[in-house]
Formats: structure tokens, sequence, C-alpha cells
């Protein structure tokens, strides 16, 4: 529910957005920024819950490994998935996601993964840290975190995708995910050490989602509190960078157009759930909500409201620019990996959704850098 000083602010910057002065106050920025730490601590506070939610079905599945639990944690997974996406707009700035001595975002979210590094593939069925007995006796968290990205930017043994591939297991199909069965986890070899790693995992994730709940909770002296604190158009600036790189730099470069250009599946995002539309929806819809400043009980005033208040005409470009990318990437037909592949014509109806997800995403990034331009704040975009 939006407070009293909250409907005021809102209304004083639509009056300045009508009206010939130099835009919002100081104050009205502070409280943009205010919303925004808001904003991403729901966030994460959702994030947490639904993969607490996937905690949960991965124990049901170790406890009793069957297709019917296998499956369950699957659509957890899937679930817990798209609460995180969003959050990846709150990235690129040196946040408590991606700091460079503490940030968690490599344990969290780091791909391509190289499924050798965790369990068999096709075959190589003595691979992996799971079935390297006598080079990894004992599995346990610490073990997982010191081996992530160790020796290579491939070897991935944490995260969403670590977990994705041991719930799936390699995606062999060409219309559909992986398909690993439930006696992976039952009377496989190492069916144990199996369950282990899978179980770690899950709680690695849960305790670095935990980090940045607690990184942005409010009233206390945190990540939040030096943000808040912070110059007003230096933190703006700091918005602003993350929309405009995850908008250019990371989903329409590195998620998008690699993969479009190589078409190599293991450049797609969530290759062994094919997934991968569902991540892209996640974070355009991410920067939407950054922009607008809007998500359950946290609603405004936003960087909408700000640049309005400077220049409407802008304001409202970049804000159907925004939902224009969001609906684009709502049309990328699933399997995403159907359309990159060898032999698919460019005129694909697929490979022209993803064409054209990249040319919106690619176009609003330079509509956040002039509305940053307008508003004087510093945003440096890959």
């Amino acid at each position: 529910m939006r407070t009293g000083r909250a409907l005021a602010v809102i209304a004083a910057l639509a009056l300045a957005a009508t009206a010939c002065d130099t835009g919002a106050s100081s104050e009205e920025r502070s409280m943009v920024v205010e919303n925004y730490a808001a904003l991403v601590h729901e966030s994460y506070v959702m994030s947490l819950e639904s993969a607490t939610a996937l905690d949960a079905a991965i124990d049901a599945l170790v406890a009793q490994p069957t297709e019917a639990t296998l499956e369950a944690a699957r659509r957890a997974w899937l679930e817990a998935r798209a609460d995180y996406g969003p959050t990846e707009a709150f990235r690129f700035y040196g946040g408590p996601i991606d700091d460079v001595e503490t940030g968690v975002e490599g344990l969290v979210n780091a791909w391509p993964l190289d499924e050798a590094y965790i369990d068999y593939v096709e075959g190589a069925p003595q691979t992996g840290i799971i079935n390297m007995v006598d080079e990894y006796p004992n599995i346990d968290a610490e073990l997982l975190v010191s081996l992530n990205e160790e020796g290579g930017e491939t070897n991935i043994s944490t995260g969403w995708h670590a977990i994705e591939f041991l719930l799936w297991g390699q995606d062999l199909s060409s219309v559909g995910p992986g398909a690993r069965p439930a006696s992976d986890f039952a009377s496989a070899p190492h069916a144990d050490r199996r369950k282990l790693y899978l179980t770690l995992t899950s709680e690695l994730l849960i305790a670095h989602l935990q980090r940045l709940v607690d990184a942005w909770a409010p009233d206390t002296d945190n990540y939040r509190a030096e943000f808040v604190g912070l110059p007003v158009d230096e933190a703006i600036g700091k918005i602003m960078t993350g929309m405009g790189e995850l908008s250019r730099g990371e989903l329409a470069g590195e998620r998008l157009n690699v993969a479009f250009e190589t078409r190599s599946q293991e450049d797609e995002h969530s290759c062994f759930s094919d997934n991968t539309t569902n991540d892209i929806l996640a974070n355009s819809a991410g920067i939407e909500r950054v922009y607008l400043g809007k998500l359950g009980s946290v609603s405004g005033p936003g960087l909408y409201e700000l640049v309005a208040a400077q220049d409407q005409e802008l304001a409202d470009r970049l804000r159907d620019e925004i939902e224009r990318s969001v609906e684009l990437a709502e049309g990328i037909p699933a399997p995403f990996d159907q359309h990159i592949v060898e032999g698919v014509s460019d005129d694909d109806p697929g490979r022209v959704a993803i064409l054209d997800t990249i040319v919106a995403l690619e176009t609003q990034a330079d509509t956040i850098v002039e509305a940053a331009t307008v508003l004087g704040v510093a945003v440096n975009l890959s």
C-alpha cells in the first residue's frame, strides 16, 4: 500500500512533469532510491521463499526417489527460477550480488556449465565430482564452494544451473529437455553421493539468497543503509546502470545474441530444462519492475516519475520500449534451442522473434542512457 508521503511525492513529480521547472528535487529523487531499495528487498524475499519451496521438494525427492518426486522437484525449480530472474536487474554496479570480493553471483547463477564437471555424461560414466570418489571422497558444502569455477569458468559446481543439471540431466533430446531418470537417485552408481550433492547445492542456494535478503533488509546497518545514504545521483546512476547493462550487455548480448550467432545449444541459458525463454522473459520483466518501481506492496515513485519530471515524452517512450521488449520476449517460442541450431533458416519465426527482442533490448538501453543524461547521472554500459 502506498504511504501518504509516497503519494505526495508521486503527485509532486507529476506536477513537475507538466511545469517548466528543473525537474524533481533532491528529496523526491531520494524517495525513488528508497523505493528501489524496498523493491530489491521484496524481490529477493520472493526468490528466497520459492527457493525454500524448491529445497523442500528436493528433500522429498532425496527421501523417496520416484518419477513423481523428481517431477515435483523440477516444477519447483521452474517456479523458483521465475522469481529469481527479475532480480538480475539489480546487478552490474558492485552491489551485494556481484561485489568483487564478497558477491555471490558466481555461486548462484554462473553459466554455461560443463556437465562433466559435476556428473556423468553420455560416453563418460565415471566423470564428474560425484563419480570421482578417490579424488573427492567426502562431498560437503565447503568443497563445492571451493570447486566452483576452479580451473575454468565453465567448471560450475553450485547454483541454479548445477541444480538444474542434477534434476534434468543432459539435454540430449532434439524436441524437449533432459530426461534424467529417478533411478539416478535410488539405484544407480553413486546414487547416495548424487543425493548429497543435490541437497548441499540447494542448501547453498538458500544460504546465498538469504545473504542478499539480509543485505537489503530495512532498518539495519547493511548494504541497503549504505546505498540509500549515497549521494542521490550516484545511487540513481547505479540503478540505471543495472537496468541498462542487463538490457544490452547481458540479455541482448551474452544471453541472446551469442546463442543466436553461434547456433550452439551450449550457449543457451537454461539448456537442461529448456527454460531459457522463461529466463529471458523474467529478466525483461525485472527491468520493467525497476523502471516503474512497482512490485506487490512496493509501488512508486519510480524512475518513470523522475524522467517524466524532466521530459514526459522521453519517460513515456522508455516505458513503451520496455513494455515492448517484455512482449517480444514473451513471444519467443519455446523451446529456445529449436531456433538456434544449425540448419534453421533466419526466416524461422523463432529466430525472427529472438532477433526482434535483441533489437528492442538494445534500443531501450540507448534510451536508458538518454534518460540518465537528462537526469544528469552517469551510466556506463558495455
